[in-house]
């Protein structure tokens, strides 16, 4: 665990969530859960959360122009476990499943704090 920063006020540690919702107390918690439902999904398919995700990216249809975006894949390493996903073909049954384990707003908390989030038009 890295060791909290302190804010530009004497006596203040920066505390998770406090800025970021989406960690806050109750919602990490529950957005945890969310990625359990994820992993076991993916253990029925012999594959990572990641690919799973990547995978279900790529079957929502061609308007990205076959260009799929490897978030998080910054390293060779990360490139390499996450390629196998191109190779996965989820059935209307999987997206199904998916759908089931993470409806669509399930996730609790903003992604940005709320003055980004004002910006960009949407929240959760």
């Amino acid at each position: 665990m890295r060791p909290a920063r302190r804010s530009g006020r004497p006596g203040l540690r920066r505390q998770p969530g406090r800025r970021w919702r989406r960690f806050s107390s109750g919602n990490v918690e529950h957005n945890l859960a969310l990625v359990e439902a994820l992993r076991r999904v993916a253990e029925a398919k012999g594959c990572t959360v990641a690919q799973l995700a990547i995978a279900w990216v790529a079957a929502q249809g061609s308007d990205a122009g076959g260009i799929v975006p490897l978030v998080g894949a910054r390293t060779r390493e990360r490139l390499a476990e996450a390629l196998p996903a191109m190779e996965l073909d989820l059935t209307a049954d999987d997206l199904a499943e998916i759908e089931k384990a993470v409806p669509a707003g399930a996730a609790r908390g903003d992604r940005y704090p709320s003055a980004f989030m004002a910006g960009l038009g949407v929240g959760n």
